[in-house]
Parts: C-alpha cells; structure tokens; sequence
C-alpha cells in the first residue's frame, strides 16, 4: 500500500511540474488568502498586547479623578447664567467649590466597592544636586500609589510608617533622576534640594519602560523622571492651598488685581481609586461623583475617567477590525479554492485520455482519486508556502510603514497552512471522482 501511494505520488508530482505556470497561477488565490491570514493575526495579536500592556500602565479597575477648575460665569452644564450681576447683589456670588482634599479620601475610602484610594500632590519645581539642575515634578503621594502602579525599587525603600506618621522629609526618586544627577553615585542618603526644600533619597525606582507616544494616548506622566515625597511633608513644605491666607482676601470675582486667575485652594490634584472587581466600576465611579459633588457645595470641580472602560471599548473596536479582517482573508481563501477546482476541472478535461489509459493499465477507480487530490492538495500546500512567507514579510512592512505592532505567533503560521492543505483537500474532492468516474473506454475513443 505504501509502494502504490508513492508512486501515486510520483506520477501527481511530475504533472504538477508539467504544467508549472498553471500551478502557480492555481496557487495565488491560496497564497494571498494565507499571506492575508497570517498579517490578520499579527496585527490582531500585536493590538492585543498593545492593549494588555496599556492596562497594566494604568492598572486595572481603576477610577481616575483630576482637580478641574470651575468657571464663576458658567453653571453646571457649562450654560451662562442669565442672572444679571450687579455690585452687591447675591447672585453675583459664587458657591465656593474647595476642590478634592484629604478629607474626601476617607469618605472613598468607606465605600464597600473601594480596594484602594491613592492621592496625589503634584508640584513642578526643580530638583538640584551638585550643581546640577533638573526639571522635575515633586509628586506628594503614599504607599498607596507604588502599590496601585506596581513600582518597586531596586536600591533603597518606600516610605516606612515612621516616614509618613512623623513626615520626615525623605523621598523617592525615579530611575531618570539618578541617572541624570548622580552621574554613577549611589543616591540613597543623599540630600537632594527640591525648590526650597531638602529631602533624604531613601529609595530609586526600578525603570518603567514605556514610550512617550504610549504614555501621552494614556495621560500618563512618565514616572521615570518624577520625586517622590510622603503626601503630608507635601502639604508643609510646600504649603497647603486649602488653608485661606491674606493673599486670598479681598478678591473679587475671578481677579488677582489683574482680574484674570482665582486662586487654587484644592488639596488634591489627582485622586486614584481602585475597586474590588470590575463589574463595580461604573457604579462606584457614579456614587463617588455624586459623594464629591455633594461635598462640593453642589460644584462639579473634577474630572472623572474610567479608563479600563475605555480601553475595553478600544479592544472592542479592535476586535471588530480583526473580524472583517479575517471575512476578507477568508473570501481570498474561498477564491483561492475555487479556482484549484477549475483548474483541477479543466486538468481532468485535458487529460481524459491519460485517465483511460491508466484505467485500462490496471488502475483503479481509488488510484485515480488519490492521484488528482494529491495534486490539488500539492498546489494548495505550495501556495501555502509561499503565503506563508508573504504574510511574514507583509506584516513586518505594516509594523515599519504603519507603526503598529505586530505579532507572528507559531500556531498562526500552523493555522494558515493547514487551512491551505484542508483547501486543496477539499476543493479537490469533486474534480478527482469526476476524473474517476470516467469510462476508460469513452476515454481511450477521445481524441
């Protein structure tokens, strides 16, 4: 049985080598199907990496809240009022919106749906060491916040209990700022000047790899290059612009004497919230507005975000894309199929006297079948080569030209080939038992 499928083998071979421009015109259908096939799943794969490592940017069922300043001459929708102002008169007044603060962490904080709450303070100052300068961000956080965006540090530690009970003026740096002020040195001791203010280096984070492009898509700051400080040493060193100083007195509406800027006297100028599971998170994110807005004297005075909503909207969309991606790969496979079958058609047309003549040599009926299979199944599986070899190539170009990742995953390449083998297989069924069916004698009268 093996000696006949070899020679069968053989004889389907030497006629595919024949007619060799025939062939490979058969197989373009199945090579633009598989090429399309495999860039498909490359950039499938390579958006869902793309998407997964946004997630664990931003972490995951996280609700986002950001200081967002009200407007004296706008309502709640943005709409103007229509009340006429007039010196003296009420509604000229304002209600006062005191922005987020430390007291509305705990309140968040009591909610059932809440894991973790993480504040932060951020102040755009200047770090210098050694004569050297460097523009940096002092952020006022906790423990909270290196939990929540999973940061470690690989020399030095986070904040103990006795850092923040006491506020001790100690911090922790990221990797850019060791890298561009210490020029080699171990920071950890040593005494950085940020503003006007000292702090002990304690700790460096571990380097966060991320590119700018990805970072600005997400509104994420690169953390690489910021200084980390307990969130009350924040408050005293840097003051607390909730507390009313002189400065804030005897203003008028939004002047400063120029009339142009009201002062901050917000604590908090981005607040984090972590929830138990994610089916929570749109119905915490709602109860914790309305918890602010009532705080707020009514004021809708932050921005809120969900943005693992946002990128499972985006992943959605993308799945989509690879849907119709796959529909269109998969008619070029079709096609692709359709045309090995009239080509293997108009085979068994050409050569019906071949046929009966290998019929009446002793060949039976089965022989026949084998034999043209094997040859459909031979033009599919060199057009799944060679498609192969375009979809790899294809998606590559797509990465460089279109700055997209993409992803060749093995089991995509396996995919693409056996659904080239399988077509060839299946398309190839019809021609062969035509071919067979033919009566030997009909066929040896054919001219």
């Amino acid at each position: 049985m093996k000696e006949r499928f070899l020679f069968l083998f053989n004889i389907a071979v030497q006629s595919v080598l024949v007619n060799k421009l025939r062939g490979i015109l058969t197989a373009l259908g199945v090579v633009f199907g598989v090429a399309a096939v495999i860039a498909m799943l490359a950039i499938g794969s390579g958006a869902k990496k793309f998407i997964l490592d946004q997630m664990r940017l931003i972490g995951t069922n996280n609700i986002v809240f950001t200081h967002k300043a009200t407007d004296k001459n706008t309502g709640e929708e943005g709409e103007e009022e229509s009340t006429t102002s007039t010196p003296g008169n009420e509604s000229d007044l304002k209600t006062w919106a005191p922005g987020m603060s430390k007291g509305d962490i705990e309140v968040i904080r009591s909610i059932a749906s809440v894991d973790l709450v993480s504040p932060e303070i951020i102040r755009q100052t200047k770090a210098i060491f050694n004569g050297k300068i460097l523009d940096i961000r002092c952020v006022g956080v906790t423990n909270s916040f290196f939990e929540l965006n999973r940061l470690e540090t690989y020399k030095g530690t986070l904040f103990t209990e006795e850092h923040l009970r006491n506020a001790l003026p100690v911090c922790v740096i990221g990797k850019n700022v060791e890298t561009k002020l210490f020029s080699g040195k171990d920071p950890v001791g040593q005494s950085i000047k940020c503003g006007n203010n000292y702090f002990t280096i304690i700790g460096v984070l571990d380097k966060r790899i991320a590119t700018r492009e990805t970072l600005a898509s997400l509104g994420l700051r690169d953390l690489n290059s910021d200084i980390f400080i307990p969130i009350d040493v924040s408050l005293i060193r840097f003051g607390d612009r909730s507390v009313i100083r002189k400065e804030h007195l005897g203003r008028q509406g939004r002047g400063n004497g120029n009339g142009n800027e009201e002062p901050e006297i917000h604590q908090i100028d981005r607040l984090v919230v972590r929830v138990h599971d994610s089916k929570f998170l749109q119905p915490t994110a709602d109860v914790i507005a309305r918890l602010l807005k009532r705080r707020h004297e009514g004021q809708v005075d932050f921005n809120m975000e969900i943005p693992e909503l946002l990128l499972q909207q985006e992943q959605k969309t993308q799945d989509i894309f690879n849907l119709v991606l796959a529909v269109i790969a998969g008619i070029s496979l079709l096609v692709g199929g359709i045309g090995i079958m009239n080509i293997m058609l108009a085979s068994v047309y050409e050569r019906i006297k071949e046929i009966g003549l290998r019929r009446a040599l002793g060949a039976t009926h089965q022989d026949i079948v084998i034999q043209f299979l094997i040859e459909a199944v031979l033009v599919s599986t060199i057009g799944g080569l060679m498609g192969v070899l375009l979809g790899i190539a294809a998606a590559s170009a797509i990465s460089t030209a279109a700055e997209i990742p993409t992803i060749i995953s093995w089991w995509s390449i396996v995919l693409s080939f056996g659904v080239a083998a399988s077509i060839g297989l299946a398309f190839g069924i019809f021609p062969a038992k035509k071919a067979a069916r033919l009566d030997p004698i009909e066929a040896l009268r054919t001219d």
